[in-house]
């Protein structure tokens, strides 16, 4: 089916690419992946390899969560079925493959205090999955704008299920490059790590520019 809401803890085909297996080459640095991932916002129209779909997915099955919970629900939404994606949001660019990344809020781990642990269980399974993809070769993007009530009725997505966001993953186009303001921007250690205390945090502006 091309539409499949799946718990990640499934058991995958015996011939399904492995997180070792899956490169001929040495497997670089993590340090030097994270480098060279970006958000790609353009995709040709090759499918994903069903091992390498498999193998994305494995990564996220192995995700650490919230008290070993398991909350998170995937629904891998693919071929003739990315038909109903149109319309759900803007940010697709023409990706064969979109997860849906959820959590089932009657199944993740809640603190004392009542904070609900599902929505950092879900976005350590994207991760997980999209540095998985960026080593098999596969563009990804995590995309936080989408019309929330438009794909609960298509693809119907249950009250219980909380969306965290969609994962789009697909081929970049040899045309392809990192957004050249963001990707290589990134704060100096100082501004966002402290050691022993937040007293002398100093005061940021929060206004931000829309994008």
């Amino acid at each position: 089916m091309d539409i499949s809401l799946v718990n990640i803890v499934i058991h995958y085909p015996p011939n399904s690419v492995t997180l070792s297996q899956s490169l001929e080459e040495p497997p670089m640095h993590f340090t030097d992946l994270v480098k060279q991932r970006y958000s790609v916002r353009k995709y040709d129209s090759r499918p994903i390899e069903p091992e390498k779909l498999s193998a994305i997915l494995e990564a996220g099955r192995l995700a650490p969560t919230g008290v070993n919970y398991q909350p998170q629900r995937i629904l891998v939404v693919q071929g003739e079925n990315m038909e109903k994606m149109k319309g759900c949001s803007p940010c697709i660019y023409g990706a064969p493959v979109v997860m849906v990344v959820c959590y089932d809020k009657n199944e993740s781990w809640k603190s004392r205090s009542g904070r609900d642990i599902g929505d950092v269980d879900g976005a350590i399974v994207m991760t997980q999955m999209m540095y998985q993809a960026e080593e098999l070769g596969i563009g990804s993007l995590i995309v936080g704008i989408y019309k929330e009530p438009l794909l609960r009725e298509r693809f119907a997505i249950p009250e219980n299920l909380s969306i965290v966001a969609l994962l789009v993953l697909g081929y970049a186009t040899e045309d392809c490059e990192p957004h050249p303001d963001f990707h290589a921007s990134r704060k100096p250690v100082e501004e966002t790590v402290f050691f022993g205390s937040f007293e002398n945090l100093p005061q940021v502006n929060t206004e931000r520019e829309a994008h």
